[in-house]
Formats: C-alpha cells, sequence, structure tokens
C-alpha cells in the first residue's frame, strides 16, 4: 500500500470514527424524545433531518473511501462510483441547505413577539414537510450529472479532457462547456445558501445583542424560554460559522479544478474537497450535542440506563418558540 492512500484511508477512517456515532447519537436522542412527548418542535425536526443526511454524506463517502483505500472491498466500478457520487452529493447538498433551513427559523424563533415575523415563523413550520419535499427534488436533480458522467479509474485511458479526477472514478464532462456548466450550478447552489445562512445569522445576533440591552428585566419573568431561544441562536450561528469556513474552502478548491484544462493526475485536490465538507457532517453533531441541553440530558440517561422521563418536560413544552435548546 502507497503511503499516500494510508494517509487518506486514515484520514477518511477519523472522519468516519467522530462523524457516524456522532450523528447516530443525535439520531437516537430524537427518536427518544418523540416517543417521550409524541412530538418534535419544528427545529428539533430540521435538526433530525440534518443528523440524517450528515450520517449518509459520512457514510457514502468517508466509509466507503476509507474501505476502497485499504483494498477492504471493491467498490468503485462504473456502477458504484455513479450511486456513491450521486448520494454524496446529493446528501452533502442537503445538508446546506438544511443548514440554512435550520438558521432561518432559528430567526424566526427570535424575534420579537407580536411581529410579522412570528406569523411567518407559523406558516413556515406548518409547511415543514413541503420545504423537504422541495429540497429533495432540488438537489437530487441537480446530482444527476453524477449518474451520466460517472466512471471507474479502469476506463480512464480516455478520460483526460473535460474530466474530474476523485480517486477511484473519474467525472467526464463531454466538453469543456458542459464541465463549466455543471461546475457554476455546483458553486451556486451551494454559494446561494451560503450568503442566505449568512444573513440569517448575522440577524440573528442584532437580535441578540438588541435583547441583551432592552430586556434584561425580562429575564427573570421569561427565563426558561429566552435562554432556550438565545442558546439556540448561538449553536445555529456556530453551525453557520463552521459551514462557511469549511464550505468556503471546499467551493474554492473547486472553482481551481474548473480552471484546469486537463484532469489531474493526482486525486489530492478532490480529496481535499471531500474531507473539508465531509468535516462539516462529522463536527456539527459534536456542536448541537454540546450546545443542547436537553439532547445531552437524554444521552445521560440513556448512558446510565435510567428509564425516568426528562426532567425538564415541562419546560420543553413552554419553548414553542425557543426551538432546540
Amino acid at each position: 500500500m502507497q503511503s499516500v492512500e494510508f494517509v487518506r484511508g486514515i484520514l477518511y477512517l477519523s472522519l468516519t470514527v467522530v462523524g457516524a456515532p456522532g450523528n447516530i447519537c443525535l439520531i437516537l436522542a430524537y427518536l427518544i424524545l418523540l416517543h417521550q412527548e409524541n412530538r418534535l418542535l419544528p427545529a428539533d425536526v430540521i435538526i433530525l433531518h440534518l443528523s440524517c443526511v450528515n450520517l449518509l454524506v459520512v457514510v457514502a463517502r468517508c466509509l466507503l473511501e476509507f474501505l476502497a483505500s485499504f483494498h477492504l472491498a471493491i467498490i468503485f466500478g462504473d456502477v458504484g462510483c455513479k450511486s456513491v457520487i450521486f448520494v454524496y452529493r446529493t446528501s452533502r447538498s442537503l445538508s446546506i441547505w438544511l443548514t440554512f433551513i435550520l438558521s432561518a427559523y432559528q430567526c424566526l424563533c427570535i424575534a420579537p413577539p407580536g411581529s410579522q415575523w412570528t406569523t411567518l415563523r407559523i406558516v413556515f413550520a406548518s409547511y415543514l414537510f413541503y420545504v423537504f419535499f422541495f429540497l429533495w427534488l432540488l438537489t437530487t436533480s441537480m446530482s444527476s450529472a453524477a449518474v451520466l458522467f460517472s466512471f471507474g479509474t479502469q476506463n480512464d485511458t480516455n478520460l483526460i479532457n473535460h474530466s474530474v479526477n476523485v480517486q477511484f472514478c473519474f467525472v467526464h464532462f463531454p466538453s469543456k462547456m458542459s464541465r463549466d456548466a455543471n461546475g457554476a450550478a455546483q458553486v451556486g447552489r451551494d454559494v446561494v445558501p451560503m450568503a442566505l445562512m449568512t444573513l440569517a445569522s448575522l440577524i440573528i445576533l442584532a437580535f441578540l445583542y438588541k435583547n441583551s440591552q432592552q430586556v434584561k428585566g425580562l429575564r427573570s419573568r421569561d427565563g426558561g424560554s429566552g435562554r432556550a431561544e438565545r442558546r439556540a441562536a448561538k449553536a445555529v450561528v456556530t453551525l453557520v460559522t463552521l459551514y462557511v469556513l469549511l464550505y468556503g474552502v471546499d467551493n474554492g478548491l473547486w472553482v481551481y479544478t474548473l480552471t484546469v484544462r486537463e484532469a489531474m493526475r493526482s486525486s489530492l485536490i478532490s480529496d481535499l474537497r471531500v474531507f473539508f465538507s465531509s468535516l462539516y457532517a462529522a463536527l456539527s453533531p459534536i456542536v448541537i450535542i454540546i450546545s443542547n441541553r436537553k439532547v445531552n440530558s437524554i444521552l445521560s440517561r440513556t448512558r446510565l440506563m435510567e428509564g425516568d422521563p426528562p426532567a425538564d418536560g415541562e419546560e420543553r413544552r413552554g419553548e414553542e418558540r425557543g426551538g432546540e435548546e
């Protein structure tokens, strides 16, 4: 085994070891919460969906890349390449858009009571299922190029021009124009939610600053819900910051790839892109678990095998506006 393959295998293994258990813990925590309370708040539904998608990113890309790097499984033939790249791109794009949806909803949650934002939040929550359906439709349609143009590396004799080397596969486009058009669409698909979630985060920070200046006296009267909203808002801002940093690097490398006339003999750039984008899927559950006291409480009780219902269950019912803690 070459040292490069060993290093990339270890890196993908580390992402799998961190990302898979973290996302599984989040999914189990929210399923337990759903069983205990027979409902989930809209923010919890978004996070549950985000955790499932992030788990799909880690399994479809990191785990399979680890297995292939150490020659533990033969995965990346033509069909394998088409399937893995399609699933990865779809789940990656969903992860991006769901992070934006989470930041937008949390922005609505911390808006002043009685404002038009509150009405919009209620409407948004009632149509959440349709939002999810639209996002799945959008991301799967924009990932269709992976099915059409992906091939295994054993067919790489003619896959030089207009191609992207992703180590075990080539994404071969029929022309430079089609490659550039597909690349521009992917950049736009990432940059649009990035700009929107950044705007939502700035609005959240403005609300937090305004509240810290004006409602100090209200904290004692609305302490539980207010603190929950602020914790949730800060967690969302942290997630958005993490996303912008990691996916900013990813998209910068992707734009550089599009400027190269021939397919690179090395897959280093593609490996770095996958690593940074998958790093978000691996680290985001850690941020959520640390910042979400309710998830923390459920996981702690599960670890200690205590079957009592959450002690703060009543508080949760008062957090309709705050979403996750």
